[in-house]
């Protein structure tokens, strides 16, 4: 693979979409092709599964072990008609929550088995192991927060995740964490809670690292 493949995560309110649109308009600037995408979604199948995920329509409680599948699905989808390609071509891709997501919310939220949704995970992903993640870290109370004004500024109504408790939510957060201690490599670990544009500053260090010397 000749493109450079980097996932954001975190919690809810944690500045990854915001972050991610900055990489993403200075490697354009650079003159890199630049693929963005988002998980559940990116595709038109893994769109109609984003909704089944984030608002279940059917009213039908949905089990963990079906959330996991279908977060599964979403990804495969993803990764075989966007990611992979697009990585072959030499163009970067960038998105905005990936495997990590899963195991985090589902294996450490949910208390589904770690390593059986890891192993999952790599089923669905195959070759497709991001080269950075950035895990954007913030505390349980200011991802509150930011929800409750981004209802309030929007008018959206929160998700089925987002409608989670806090023990929930502290659950995600300390599950991050132990997947940036288990993957330090692959893992940077940001304060989000600082100034946005110290946070942008702090992640482009760890990108220009992936950035080829000219020939």
């Amino acid at each position: 693979m000749k493109g450079r493949f980097i996932t954001f995560e975190g919690a809810e309110g944690s500045g990854k979409s915001t972050q991610s649109k900055l990489v993403i308009a200075r490697l354009g600037e650079l003159g890199y092709e630049v693929i963005s995408s988002r998980e559940p979604g990116g595709t038109r199948t893994g769109e109609l599964i984003r909704d089944v995920l984030q608002h279940n329509a059917s009213g039908e409680d949905i089990c963990p072990e079906t959330e996991v599948l279908l977060f599964a699905a979403s990804r495969a989808q993803l990764v075989r008609n966007i990611i992979l390609p697009a990585l072959n071509s030499g163009a970067w891709v960038i998105c905005d929550r990936f495997m990590d997501s899963t195991t985090a919310y589902q294996g450490y939220g949910r208390g589904f088995d770690v390593e059986k949704m890891i192993e999952i995970n790599t089923f669905a992903v195959g070759d497709a192991v991001p080269d950075l993640t950035f895990l954007l870290d913030v505390d349980v109370d200011t991802s509150l927060e930011r929800m409750e004004a981004r209802v309030r500024s929007t008018h959206e109504q929160l998700d089925r995740f987002e409608r989670e408790t806090r023990e929930f939510h502290e659950k995600v957060r300390d599950g991050y964490h132990a997947l940036a201690d288990r993957w330090p490599e692959r893992f940077r670990v940001i304060d989000s809670t600082t100034d946005p544009t110290d946070v942008a500053a702090l992640i482009w260090q760890s990108i220009e690292e992936l950035i080829p010397e000219p020939a």
